[in-house]
């Protein structure tokens, strides 16, 4: 049998937040509606967080940054979509964007639903599904028995959190378990490791999907240093063994595909693809075709 490239797969997985799920999903946009990005909800800084804290619901600051990545089509609707407030008044910060899903969210009978409205107006065709439609933040405990909460706090610790879990206990989007279900290929990252990576695999039913799906999933590191610097400090193994961990079993990440200067002499048993990633204009975000390219030889390492 011939080697398989991405363009064979029916069915294409990716889970992250905003930048590195946007980063992969417009490097594979070509598969169009073959492409679902699961995407974190527990951001609580910026925009997203003052419409939290104001309105209550999911954080949808990832979910717009993943929809800006995938506009190919220049138009008032996404130059609306994009627009931020400026000024010192209420709405000064604010991403149009944000507001936009959140009025929708509030017309709607689900998040999703609002999604979908966006996705049609911007003529997306790749999937997003907020990985729950249901509020839910980011706790750590640390290693001196501190609970520390949402995900901006969680940034700032110094040392890798004793534990993480997500509060209150919420269920998955039932279609973000489908789509594990049906997956030809899983990718999880780029990211902000502890706050746009492990919140996804802290859902019970959705690390329960991952632990019985038969598709290969591949973990795409960070090219540059992580602003956490908890995050910043761990090994490629130690990233590995948390994932694992939380989806609860051993060697389910199947493949790596990392920059050239990531230490990876602590990886045993995975296949590793280590090459050049880095677009030219902003050395710490992937090159779409250089990604790619490096998910296709994945792929076909994985046989």
């Amino acid at each position: 049998m011939r080697n398989r490239t991405l363009a064979d797969l029916d069915r294409v997985v990716a889970l992250g937040g905003g930048h590195g799920l946007g980063r992969v999903m417009s490097s594979l946009s070509s598969l169009g509606s073959r492409l679902t990005g699961i995407v974190t909800t527990t951001d609580n800084g910026g925009s997203t967080g003052r419409i939290r804290q104001s309105e209550g619901g999911i954080a949808w600051g990832d979910t717009r940054n993943c929809l800006n990545q995938l506009i190919s089509e220049p138009s008032i609707a996404a130059a609306m979509f994009e627009y931020r407030f400026n000024g010192q008044g209420e709405l000064a910060g604010h991403n149009l964007g944000n507001l936009m899903l959140k009025a929708l969210d509030n017309l709607s009978v689900r998040p999703l639903e609002a999604i979908n409205l966006i996705r049609n107006m911007l003529k997306v065709d790749a999937l997003l599904i907020p990985m729950s439609e249901q509020a839910v933040d980011l706790q750590a405990v640390t290693g001196a028995g501190e609970t520390i909460n949402g995900e901006m706090a969680v940034d700032r610790l110094a040392e890798i959190p004793a534990s993480l879990r997500l509060i209150p206990n919420v269920a998955a989007t039932r279609e973000a378990l489908q789509a594990i279900a049906a997956a030809d290929l899983i990718l999880i990252g780029p990211g902000s490791f502890l706050t746009s990576l492990m919140p996804l695999l802290l859902l019970p039913d959705l690390a329960q999907a991952m632990r019985r799906t038969q598709a290969p999933i591949v973990f795409i590191d960070n090219l540059g240093r992580e602003l956490s610097l908890a995050a910043a400090n761990m090994s490629l193994a130690q990233k590995i063994a948390m994932m694992e961990q939380a989806i609860g079993r051993r060697q389910m990440i199947d493949a790596l595909v990392i920059g050239p200067a990531i230490n990876a002499g602590d990886i045993q048993d995975r296949i590793l693809i280590q090459q050049p990633l880095a677009a030219a204009d902003i050395p710490h975000h992937h090159d779409r075709l250089l990604l790619r390219a490096a998910l296709d030889s994945a792929l076909q390492a994985l046989g």
